[in-house]
């Protein structure tokens, strides 16, 4: 089991364990109980992989902030998650001093505590090692990408007291039927109901601001 398999889903209290996917839901367990049950697209379904929480760097994924907590916590229980905001706060406070307190509010902290406590029985250590695996690999490969693309398209040393190949200069030609020279100060034409800049079909991107950054799984 990794983190890519653990759901939360709104609606619903605690986690699930993905199962199957469905014709028009996905089929998950309960990890409380073990009962399963189908959750349609119509429910907000987000895969702990894909969770991170709000910084004032920026964002910092849900497995690290769960690590913090495991050795914080010495491994033993957070503090309850109906336990009293100021309470929450002061613990998350301490766990990760540079959350962001404008965006991540005490309803984000009262789920990352349940979330953790009930991973906490279900081998939160061996669920953390295996996100920082993934992490690391694919932190891995994008830098493998990076060195093919930089060593990619490089032109061929010359050799010393070697002279550059010198191509024959082209004389102008009159032909008929060449197309005119264009003066500078000219707009070139558009293709009508284009604007410059776009690109067909493009559509402009959405962000979403919430304390806890979540992605949901595609249906």
């Amino acid at each position: 089991m990794e983190l890519k398999d653990l759901m939360s889903i709104s609606g619903y209290p605690g986690l699930f364990r993905f199962i199957s996917q469905g014709r028009n839901a996905i089929i998950v367990e309960s990890l409380k109980d073990g009962k399963r049950m189908s959750a349609y697209s119509t429910s907000r379904i987000s895969s702990l992989e894909e969770i991170s929480v709000y910084t004032e760097q920026g964002e910092i994924s849900l497995a690290e902030v769960l690590k913090r907590m495991h050795g914080y916590s010495e491994g033993k229980e957070a503090p309850r998650h109906k336990s009293p905001p100021e309470e929450l706060k002061g613990y998350f406070e301490k766990v990760l001093p540079e959350y962001d307190r404008e965006r991540v509010y005490v309803s984000d902290i009262k789920k990352i505590i349940s979330w953790y406590n009930i991973l906490l029985q279900h081998d939160l250590p061996g669920l953390i090692e295996k996100a920082e695996e993934k992490e690391k690999q694919s932190a891995d490969d994008q830098g493998d990408r990076g060195e093919e693309v930089g060593t990619a398209g490089k032109k061929p040393e010359s050799k010393p007291g070697s002279k550059p190949e010198s191509k024959p200069e082209s004389k102008p030609v009159d032909k008929a039927g060449t197309k005119p020279e264009t003066k500078a100060g000219t707009r070139a034409a558009t293709k009508p109901g284009t604007k410059a800049g776009t690109k067909p079909g493009a559509k402009a991107g959405t962000n979403i601001k919430s304390g806890v950054r979540k992605q949901g799984r595609g249906q």
